[in-house]
């Protein structure tokens, strides 16, 4: 186990850069698509849809679905 942990760490930084460059791409792509658009409610409404992936995906590991993936 201790060599998924090292391998995960070492990456870590580029996942979380990931993830943030996916929540500011679609803040941006919203300002494209409405101008008007309340960056603090689009913030706060994507950040709503990641959580629900992201709680998604906990529950599909939780019932092993990554278990041989």
């Amino acid at each position: 186990m201790q060599a998924i942990e090292k391998d995960l760490e070492s990456r870590k930084s580029e996942i979380q850069k990931e993830l943030e460059l996916l929540f500011k791409a679609n803040i941006t792509i919203t300002d494209w698509d409405v101008p008007e658009a309340d960056d603090q409610k689009v913030a706060e409404i994507l950040l709503g849809v990641l959580q629900e992936k992201l709680d998604a995906i906990a529950t599909d590991v939780a019932d092993g679905k990554y278990t041989n993936y």
